[in-house]
């Protein structure tokens, strides 16, 4: 963790750069990082919309970015999730939550814990009393962060309208866990 400095970003400048990251960890062709490009640019104009970078010492290269805003129920994704959110009983947390909307580490650098210190340094800014995402529903290294860090299930399988693979929407309490933490049980 050494190798890699985490701090804000202006992400409106660096977004072909973190795109670059998201095409490499993620798998996007250049079609879709066109447009993925004007979504970011798009979400970055609503009200407190941040993000944080992960650099790398050595070359001072973007390795991994992370950002997220405060929820809107007017929101496509919110749109998308909330029916599959309200079947679970769950819709509430479309409220007072702070979205973390990409999420993307080089996978030279996974592993390493700069995930982590993108998720909890973005989330640890929030006035929100609780964080929500959207992850491909599937054992993977990123749910594994998730669950650690306090995320559970709220709603599975969500199917986006473009997306092949389905999602899960997954919510934890603010601030995340650390390390050697553990979730309250649910009572």
């Amino acid at each position: 963790m050494e190798n890699v400095v985490v701090g804000p970003i202006d992400l409106a400048v660096q977004v072909d750069e973190a795109l670059a990251v998201q095409a490499v960890a993620f798998g996007l062709g250049p079609e879709e990082v066109a447009i993925r490009r004007q979504i970011v640019l798009r979400h970055l104009a609503l009200p407190g919309a941040r993000a944080l970078g992960a650099h790398s010492r050595a070359t001072g290269r973007l390795v991994g970015f992370v950002y997220g805003l405060p929820n809107d129920r007017a929101h496509w994704w919110s749109s998308v999730v909330q029916p599959y959110l309200r079947r679970e009983g769950n819709d509430h947390w479309l409220d007072d939550s702070f979205v973390i909307t990409e999420l993307h580490v080089l996978p030279a650098f996974q592993g390493q814990g700069v995930g982590r210190r993108l998720i909890t340094g973005i989330t640890d800014t929030a006035t929100e009393p609780r964080s929500i995402l959207s992850a491909i529903d599937g054992d993977s290294p990123a749910r594994h962060l998730y669950r650690h860090l306090g995320y559970r299930d709220l709603a599975r399988p969500v199917h986006f309208p473009s997306a092949t693979r389905p999602y899960a929407v997954m919510g934890a309490p603010l601030p995340l866990l650390r390390r050697g933490e553990r979730a309250p049980e649910a009572g």
